[in-house]
């Protein structure tokens, strides 16, 4: 069983940066992948971005290239995401995942979520 915790999401105007964190209860961290997704109200929830603990490699949805990015701790166990220049559409709740499986999922456990809001 692995329990993450998102922390560091809150209100932003557009144009600026949030950094959001993902701590992960486990020792065996590169065993997994990890994924961060969001689920804005009334629509489906997206893939955001994605890393391969052990190898660095990276998945990025084409909405966030560019803008977003991800990146992890090994000595923390923490993997975060880097959001600048936000945009009023990133507005949402942004969760944490890990699988054991591949980078695109599908993803075991799942943190609690943290609200961004954008404003315009």
């Amino acid at each position: 069983q692995v329990q993450l915790v998102e922390s560091g999401g809150g209100l932003v105007q557009a144009g600026g940066s949030l950094r959001l964190s993902c701590a992960a209860s486990t020792r065996t961290a590169s065993n997994f992948a990890m994924g961060w997704f969001r689920q804005a109200p009334g629509k489906e929830r997206e893939s955001v971005a994605a890393m391969r603990w052990s190898s660095g490699v990276t998945y990025y949805a084409d909405s966030v290239k560019g803008r977003f990015t991800i990146s992890r701790d090994n000595a923390k166990n923490t993997v975060s995401l880097q959001m600048n220049s936000l945009k009023p559409e990133d507005t949402a709740v942004y969760y944490c995942a890990a699988t054991r499986g591949v980078l695109r999922g599908p993803y075991e456990y799942w943190g609690q979520g943290t609200q961004v809001t954008v404003s315009s």
